[in-house]
Formats: structure tokens, sequence, C-alpha cells
């Protein structure tokens, strides 16, 4: 009984071997028709990505050259690659057999999923149109974001979702769109000249108008100030431990930096030369035994 139920068993794993090598040799050749599938989706993918980078760097080269505004340019290559990749993958996946109809309703399904789960990728595509059609700031731009700690920067690229800030000490600052097109963006550059705006304290025992004279001065020496714009020297307050003068310049945009450094500078040496004392602080300690 022993040798008979041996024998049997081993019948039985015979026969399931050969099953299973029946099965195989009858799906071999489905399987190597969907091996070189996979294969041939895989080498479409990377021509088709190869074709795609070509086609957006051309794009961005004839936007550049058709002298539209840098921001526009990247967003709009930005959104054409997405497109070609899209219709890419569109058909590689036709090619595997999947019925038009059934993949448009799956892009569909899926379009609606991702549309409620990344509402806020969708606000910053939204904010991004926003931005290039009402222009608040261009690439180039030195803007300031409100109620972003640190979000300050010259404007280095305007992408789909993210326009991207180089700070001065050239760190990268990334923003969502739809923040900045929500929020209150004070652009700095966006005008060819700006008011240079000085106030300085001055003792009580000064000579006013001679400090204003000095001050007159300066300005006028000056070889960034504009003397074709308004200049104006005034007394802004009668403070507790100084009086406080202060001027007002238009000076070219991007020399304001440099101006008002260079001002402040003047400003101390020629009071410390014609003795017009700039007050500080001080504190009187009186010692009682």
């Amino acid at each position: 009984m022993n040798l008979d139920s041996t024998v049997q068993t081993v019948q039985e794993v015979g026969n399931q071997v050969n099953q299973y090598k029946q099965m195989f040799e009858n799906y071999i050749p489905d399987i190597t028709k969907f091996g070189i599938k996979v294969v041939l989706a895989i080498v479409a993918f990377w021509v088709g990505s190869t074709v795609i980078k070509g086609i957006v760097k051309f794009v961005r080269k004839s936007l550049t050259k058709s002298r539209l505004d840098t921001g526009v340019a990247q967003f709009m290559s930005s959104l054409v690659k997405i497109v070609l990749y899209i219709l890419l993958i569109f058909n590689i996946s036709t090619s595997f057999g999947v019925k038009e109809s059934s993949l448009a309703a799956l892009l569909g399904t899926a379009g609606v999923t991702l549309g409620l789960a990344l509402q806020g990728g969708l606000s910053n595509l939204a904010g991004g149109m926003m931005l290039l059609l009402f222009k608040p700031f261009q690439v180039g731009d030195y803007i300031v974001v409100n109620g972003q700690n640190g979000s300050e920067g010259t404007v280095s690229k305007i992408e789909i979702c993210y326009t991207t800030l180089l700070s001065i000490d050239n760190k990268h600052i990334v923003i969502p769109n739809g923040t900045l097109s929500n929020t209150t963006i004070t652009n700095v550059t966006a005008r060819d000249q700006r008011r240079l705006e000085i106030k300085v304290g001055i003792s009580y025992n000064a000579d006013i108008q001679r400090a204003k004279e000095i001050l007159e001065d300066i300005l006028t020496e000056d070889p960034d100030t504009r003397e074709d714009e308004e200049m104006v020297v005034f007394v802004d307050e009668l403070a507790e431990s100084a009086v406080i003068m202060g001027f007002r310049v238009w000076v070219d945009t991007d020399r304001y930096w440099d101006t008002r450094w260079r001002l402040n500078q003047r400003i101390k040496e020629d009071f410390d030369y014609y003795g017009i004392e700039i007050p500080y602080n001080q504190l009187d300690v009186h010692l009682h035994k």
C-alpha cells in the first residue's frame, strides 16, 4: 500500500508539472508579445521625451525672439511641455490595446479626482495665468511679498504653478502662484525712478538754517540725484532730544541703494566738519551715598 501510494503521488506531481509546462508553452507567445510591447513603449517614451524637449526648446526660443515677456515665454513653455507629455502617454496607452473611449473616461475620472485632491495646484495654475494676464511684475523685477517673511527678491522664473525669486544673498525662494495672486505685492523696480527720503537728528543748539544749507549742498553735488525733479529739505519733527531734519529727492531705481548709502556717509562727514552735532541717547547715572 505504501509503495502504491508513493507511485500514485509521483504520478500526480508529474501530471501537474506537465500541466504547468503546457500552460507556460501556451502563454509564451502572449508573454513575448507583451514584453515586446513594453520594450517598444519604453523606447517610444524615450524618443518622445527627446522630441518634446526639442519642441519645448524651439517654442521657448521662438517666443523669446518674438519679444514676448520672459515670464510669458516660461509659462507657455511649461504648458506646452505638460500637454505634449499627456498626448505621448495617451498614444502609448492606446498602443497596448486600450480603447480611446475607455482611456478618455479614465482620464476624465482621474482629472476630477486629481482636481479635488489638488485644489491648491489648480489655484496655482489659475494664479499663474492671472499673473501673466495682469502683469503685476515681470522677470527681472525686484518684489516684496506682503505677509511672507523673507519673501523678497528678483523674479527669476514665472512657471506654470510657481514663481522663483532670487534673494540678495542668492537664495532661491519658490512661491506658489496662488499665493502671489491673492496677496499684496510691492514691485520695487516697476518705475525708472524712486523717491529717496533720509532723516537725521541734530542738536537743539545747532543752527537749523545752516544744517538745511549743508543738506541742500549735499543733494546738489551728488551725481545721482535728479535736480530736474522735486528736491526738498525740511524740518520734520521737534523730538524729545533732537530736531529731526529730512530731505526728499528722486534717484534712478538702479542707483537707489548706492545713493542712499553714500548720502548717509556724506551727511555724517559734513555735519562733523561744520560742527553740526548729531545727538544720541545718553544715560545719566546719579550715585547717592
